[in-house]
């Protein structure tokens, strides 16, 4: 019973000497023990670090789900450990109406067609917008919210302890300042050497995590690299899925799309492209408009000549047969007998393959 009450009193007194000294600092009355510089600048780049951790996770939150009732539902799902009901996305509720107002046309018509088709599409973006949103959670999102939940916490809790320690110290030293007697000296000089000790081993434990903070940056660079990754396997299969699906539609009778000709004012006609991306676009070398570059396609094919060509975007080959593509680099492209129309066969130097005419543009 005497001991615990001797335990709290001393407890009461240390808390007190530490306030009395926190006072007398923020006073300008007590001299204060300022850390190293080196300590200083670790502290400052653990706190920016969990600064723009933060940042980053809530602006990639919203990216990824731009509904906040629903960021709100999903974070209280993972505070109580359970798992979020599986919802449709925009993209697949787009889709499914697509497919239902198809059927009710009738997939037999030209429209009802290219509905369902056009649904059946935006299903799959909406498939790879979950599987995006599922590798960003588990590869980007975790990792970040591990560091706050983590290793930030640890540091802010020995960061506390050392500003406690460093009170102490500087509080002893007051004490000695304020010494006269040898006796209390004495006893201030070994109260001094051992907040003294016990300050330096507090520093040395905390620059020790705060330098940990270089292996963190090091680690969300890898998570920011398969964030990447997962962003451009998305972007990839969509475009994928795009361009298959205007070749599906690029198959129905062109008297379908040029239905809208006669809504035009003053007799001008608007030529709905099918399946070249960049025939839609004005040519850079000539300046003219998608009819005059799909038509230096068409003339390429039918004589059977070969022509220089810019390619517009770096291409990937996907087998043996194909050339792969820098962007902005000439290449020459010609057209091969039974090759499908959306293929020329390039040449660069030795190197020869197919090239899809989407990324090209011939040059006069």
């Amino acid at each position: 019973m005497d001991f615990n009450v001797k335990r709290l009193a001393a407890d009461a007194g240390t808390f007190l000497s530490r306030a009395v000294q926190f006072t007398e600092e923020k006073l300008g009355q007590a001299e204060k023990t300022e850390l190293d510089a080196h300590l200083e600048n670790l502290l400052v780049r653990a706190e920016t670090t969990k600064q723009w951790t933060e940042r980053i996770m809530k602006q990639t939150e919203i990216l990824l789900q731009p509904n906040p009732n629903l960021r709100l539902e999903e974070f209280v799902y993972e505070k109580l450990e359970k798992k979020a009901p599986t919802r449709v996305n925009n993209h697949e509720l787009l889709g499914q109406s697509m497919i239902e107002s198809g059927n009710e046309f009738g997939p037999g018509t030209a429209y009802g067609n290219a509905l369902i088709k056009c649904g059946e599409t935006e299903k799959q973006i909406g498939g790879a917008e979950r599987e995006l949103i599922q590798s960003a959670a588990i590869n980007f999102l975790t990792p970040f919210r591990n560091f706050l939940e983590g290793d930030f916490k640890t540091i802010l809790k020995e960061r506390k302890l050392l500003q406690v320690k460093r009170l102490d110290l500087d509080a002893a030293k007051t004490r000695l300042k304020k010494a006269r007697m040898a006796d209390a000296r004495a006893v201030a000089e070994q109260e001094l050497r051992m907040t003294q000790s016990e300050f330096d081993r507090q520093a040395e434990i905390t620059r020790l995590l705060l330098e940990g903070v270089s292996s963190t940056h090091a680690h969300q660079l890898r998570c920011l690299n398969d964030f990447v990754e997962a962003q451009t396997t998305y972007y990839a299969q969509c475009y994928q899925y795009t361009v298959d699906l205007q070749k599906q539609l690029g198959s129905f009778p062109s008297s379908f799309s040029n239905n809208n000709q006669s809504s035009v004012s003053g007799g001008a006609s608007i030529s709905v492209p099918t399946i070249p991306v960049s025939a839609s676009l004005p040519s850079v070398s000539g300046g003219h408009g998608s009819s005059s570059v799909s038509g230096g396609f068409n003339e390429l094919r039918s004589s059977n000549g070969s022509r220089k060509a810019r390619v517009l975007y770096d291409y990937d080959a996907a087998s043996s047969s194909e050339l792969s593509l820098l962007a902005d680099e000439v290449i020459t492209v010609s057209s091969v007998p039974g090759m499908d129309s959306d293929w020329l066969m390039g040449e660069r130097g030795s190197q020869k393959g197919k090239v899809p005419i989407t990324y090209l543009e011939l040059l006069n």
